[in-house]
């Protein structure tokens, strides 16, 4: 996974970033994996996992399955996945 991204100033409540995580494999494909990150109006940081190409048919997306109070610990739920549990989270999808 990649590192914790810096920022200098916090981000809008309502605004969303998009952050690149390295793909998997799926039955011998790779899959596109992305971490889409917000901070809810309650101060918390929400964050839900987009497989597939942007914007495609075939992108699937997870509920907001990431919460927490900082974004450190936000970051520190997503470094904690393991290959196989996002492979079994991309299959529950299809």
């Amino acid at each position: 996974m990649p590192a914790q991204p810096v920022r200098y100033s916090p981000a809008a409540a309502s605004d969303t970033v998009l952050h690149d995580l390295a793909p998997i494999r799926f039955d011998g494909q790779p899959i596109d994996i992305r971490l889409s990150l917000r901070r809810s109006e309650d101060g918390m940081w929400r964050g839900r996992i987009l497989f597939g190409a942007e914007g495609t048919e075939a992108e699937r997306s997870s509920a907001e399955i990431f919460c927490a109070t900082s974004e450190q610990d936000l970051w520190q739920s997503v470094r904690d996945l393991r290959d196989h549990h996002l492979r079994d989270l991309y299959r529950s999808l299809l």
